[in-house]
C-alpha cells in the first residue's frame, strides 16, 4: 500500500533552505529567506516545538530570529550552538530557552512575525488549550560572524561540526576547504580541494573529511593531504567518469557494531537527458574508503541525503520534490512519496533517537522532516514493520517438526 501524503507540520512566511532536530530537546529549527533582494520576503531562523498531541506529531513556533538581509542556506548544529551559512559567511548563533512566568493569555508571534496568539499545526485537544504558557522561550546572541568563501558569487554551501565540536569545517563555491577551531573560531587550515564548488562535507573517524565537489570528484582529506579518492564505479564498467557528480556525502552508524561507521555518498547525473538516466547510492567502508554496494534509486535527481542516528535509514529528496527513505544496509526503497513538495526540496532531517526522540515517534519506527523552496516543512511517518516474536518463531518450528513426522509415520508405517 502507497504511503499517505505527508502531513504539513510547518508553513513558514519564506522558502526553507535547511532543517536541523536538536538530539536533546524536542525542538526543530529550520532557516531561510529571500535574500538580500527587495521583495519583501524575510530572511530567519524559526524555533518549532515538537509535540504529541491527539496521537500526531504537531509543531509550533516558538521563536523568529531575524537574520536581516541574509537567508539562512547551510546549518550545522552542536547542542545550543547553530553555525549557519548565511551569504559568503558562518555565523555562530547560541540559543537559551528559559521557562516563562505562568500568564494566561500570554501572546508570541506567529509564523509571519506578528505579534498574536501562538499559532499550532493541527487542532489542539480540549483542556490543552493553555499549554502555550508551559512553553520555553528562546533567546538568540550571536557570537561569532566570519567569512568562508572568497569567490566572485561567494557562497558558503557546507558546514559541519566534528564529534566533540572542537572544529568547525566550511566549503563553498571557490573550491576551498576551511577548517575553524571552535569555539574561537580561529583558522587552523584552509586549502583548495576542489577545482569548483563543494557540494557537500562530511566529517569521520580520526577527524578525516571527506568532500564531494562539483569536479566530479570526492576526497578523502587527513588535514590538507590527500588520502584517497573514491571511484563508485570502478565495478560498472558501462559507467564513464564524468557521466555522474558526486551531490551529497554523510557517515551513518552501523547496526549491532559500537563505533563502526558507513559512508554514503549520492552520485546524480552530469547532464540532463531526454530520457533521465537513474541517480545512485554508494555504501562504502568507513575505514578503507573502500565501495561495498551501489544500487540505483530512481531518475528524480537527488538534491538532498541524511542519516538516521541508528544508521538504519537514509533520506532522500529530490529536484521535483519528492521524498523517500532506504535501508542503509541493502540500499532498497522502503518509502516514497512522489512530489510531496511542489518544488525542489532543499533538506530532509530525521527526528532523533534519543529518548525525547522515541517520545516523539509514538510507536513509528522513523520520522523523516522535509523541507523546500516551497516554505513548507512536511512529516514523514515510518511506521514500524511487523514482525513474529522470537517466542512464536520457535513454536511455528516445533509445529512444523511435529507434523513432517507424523506425515513420515503415515506415509511409511513402523517409521518410528
Amino acid at each position: 500500500m502507497a504511503p499517505r501524503r505527508p502531513a504539513e507540520l510547518y508553513r513558514a512566511p519564506f522558502p526553507l533552505y535547511t532543517v536541523r532536530l536538536h538530539p536533546r530537546r524536542p525542538i526543530a529549527i529550520t532557516a531561510g529567506g529571500g535574500g538580500a533582494a527587495k521583495t519583501g520576503i524575510r530572511n530567519g531562523v524559526h524555533f518549532l516545538q515538537l509535540e504529541q498531541i491527539g496521537g500526531q506529531l504537531s509543531a509550533s513556533l516558538l521563536h523568529s530570529h531575524d537574520t536581516e538581509t541574509r537567508a539562512t542556506m547551510t546549518m550545522a548544529l552542536a547542542d545550543d550552538i547553530i553555525a549557519a551559512g548565511q551569504d559568503a559567511s558562518c555565523h555562530i548563533l547560541r540559543f537559551s530557552m528559559q521557562a516563562p512566568e505562568a500568564k494566561s493569555g500570554s501572546v508570541g508571534q506567529n509564523g509571519n512575525g506578528e505579534k498574536g496568539p501562538r499559532k499550532r499545526k493541527g487542532a489542539v485537544p480540549s483542556g490543552q488549550g493553555d499549554i502555550q504558557s508551559q512553553t520555553s522561550e528562546v533567546t538568540v546572541e550571536s557570537l561569532h560572524s566570519v567569512r568562508t568563501d572568497f569567490s566572485p558569487d561567494a557562497l558558503q554551501k557546507a558546514v559541519r561540526f566534528n564529534a566533540d565540536c572542537s572544529l568547525l569545517v566550511t566549503g563553498g563555491a571557490d573550491g576551498f576547504l576551511r577548517l575553524w577551531e571552535f569555539p574561537s573560531m580561529k583558522k587552523t587550515l584552509e586549502f583548495k580541494a576542489h577545482d569548483g564548488e563543494i557540494e557537500d562535507i562530511a566529517l569521520g573517524p580520526d577527524n578525516k573529511v571527506v568532500t564531494a565537489g562539483r569536479d566530479f570528484q570526492c576526497c578523502v582529506w587527513q588535514q590538507d593531504q590527500l588520502v584517497t579518492g573514491l571511484r563508485w564505479n570502478e565495478n560498472l564498467p558501462g559507467i564513464p567518469d564524468k557521466a555522474y557528480r558526486y551531490q551529497a556525502c554523510r557517515f551513518g552508524a552501523v547496526e549491532d557494531s559500537v563505533g563502526a561507521l558507513r559512508l554514503y555518498t549520492v552520485q546524480v547525473p552530469h547532464k540532463r537527458e531526454r530520457r533521465p538516466p537513474p541517480c545512485y547510492l554508494t555504501k562504502w567502508d568507513g575505514k578503507s574508503f573502500l565501495p561495498l554496494l551501489t544500487r540505483p534509486c530512481g531518475s528524480e535527481v537527488i538534491s538532498c541525503l541524511s542519516v538516521s542516528d541508528s544508521g538504519t535509514f537514509l533520506g532522500l529528496g529530490t529536484v521535483t520534490g519528492s521524498v523517500a527513505i532506504h535501508i542503509a544496509f541493502s540500499l532498497q526503497r522502503l518509502y516514497y512519496v512522489k512530489e510531496a513538495h511542489g518544488i525542489v526540496v532543499t533538506d530532509v532531517a530525521f527526528v532523533p533517537e534519543s529518548q525525547r526522540g522515541r517520545e516523539l515517534l509514538a510507536g513509528n519506527e522513523a520520522a523523516l522532516l522535509s523541507v523546500a523552496v516551497d516554505s513548507r516543512c512536511k512529516l514523514h511517518l515510518l511506521p514500524s514493520r511487523r514482525s513474529l516474536p522470537i517466542w512464536l518463531l520457535l513454536l511455528l518450528c516445533a509445529g512444523l517438526i511435529v507434523a513432517a513426522i507424523l506425515l513420515l509415520q503415515l506415509t511409511f508405517p513402523g517409521f518410528l
